[in-house]
């Protein structure tokens, strides 16, 4: 299956969002607008090499059924995702181990770039082609979902470090000796400010309060419960923002940044969780950096911010 551009057809960019549990496969244009886009179970596939073939598959079903665009590339935002050499590596929230040659595999298929970044740093590189970030060069993406993840911009380009690995802020550890993080470590960020790790804190207040869990527990039952003055849930936000403001006010001392974006489905809660942020951050924030940094919820249209997250990774540089 081998895709060529042809013409002056519509160009686009397909846009795969690989996370944990789903993998979202659409097809954007320059100008941010997705046309179509469908999912797939990522925890269905035990061998990485069956799973590109299938979404291989959608994307050629897609352009043959749309003969007036074509394809100009993909764009890949995937767990634990080198930037350098196309893989996914090490992803402690995939049932992929070691290292996996992603970009060389859809290579077999399409002729066209593909590109592989964190999926933190696609979110990043999304706000600043289509979202809130547009015009700025130096901010910090965190993107809170399965994991935790964020994608650091300075002087307008995204860092990657010497291996491709940078931007693992989620695995800054933030409670010496505390809840295991599925990276095998203790304490990490992420075993707090992850869906998991909300829902855990919301578990540990209930039976602190001698409560037990009624119906399925998620962070979006969680703030709705928050939101009609549940006590566990409330403070089931106000120790998330806590801990995350903590760390988002040591991260800036890297980069000195002009705004922190929060982005992914648990930033739905809105002020619930800003405000907490907002409040521990500046609590905790270097005197040099008060009053200079924004903390802004991700400009991405919601619906579409996956996909325009890894699509941006190609049109970035078309």
């Amino acid at each position: 299956m081998i895709m060529e551009t042809r013409g002056d057809l519509r160009k686009l960019v397909t846009g795969i969002d690989i996370g944990g549990t789903n993998t979202v496969i659409g097809f954007a244009d320059a100008g941010g607008n997705c046309l179509y886009k469908t999912s797939l179970g990522t925890a269905d596939y035990e061998d990485p090499a069956v799973f590109v073939k299938d979404v291989a598959g959608i994307i050629v079903d897609f352009f043959q059924k749309n003969d007036d665009t074509y394809l100009i590339g993909i764009g890949i935002g995937a767990p634990n995702g080198n930037f350098y050499n196309g893989s996914i590596e090490f992803a402690p929230n995939l049932k992929w181990k070691g290292v996996v040659p992603l970009v060389d595999l859809f290579k077999k298929y399409f002729n066209v770039p593909v590109t592989l970044t964190n999926d933190a740093n696609a979110a990043a590189i999304g706000e600043m082609v289509y979202g809130n970030a547009k015009g700025m060069k130096h901010f910090i993406e965190f993107t809170l979902g399965t994991g935790v993840g964020s994608g650091i911009v300075v002087d307008g380009k995204m860092v990657y470090g010497h291996d491709g690995c940078a931007g693992e802020l989620g695995h800054a550890i933030i409670f010496p000796g505390g809840r295991t993080c599925g990276c095998g470590r203790q304490g990490c960020l992420e075993a707090y400010c992850s869906a998991k790790g909300i829902v855990t804190t919301f578990l540990e207040l209930l039976e602190n309060e001698g409560r037990k869990p009624d119906g399925k527990i998620t962070p979006y039952a969680i703030s709705e419960l928050a939101s009609k003055g549940d006590h566990a849930a409330i403070k089931t936000f106000e120790f998330t923002g806590e801990v995350l403001g903590l760390a988002i006010s040591n991260s800036v001392t890297y980069t000195s940044p002009e705004a922190i974006f929060i982005f992914g489905g648990i930033a739905n809660a809105g002020e619930l969780l800003l405000k907490p942020i907002r409040d521990s951050f500046e609590k905790n924030l270097l005197g040099v950096y008060k009053n200079k940094i924004k903390i802004m919820p991700s400009g991405i249209k919601e619906n579409d911010a996956a996909i325009l997250g890894a699509a941006s990774l190609i049109w970035q540089n078309y």
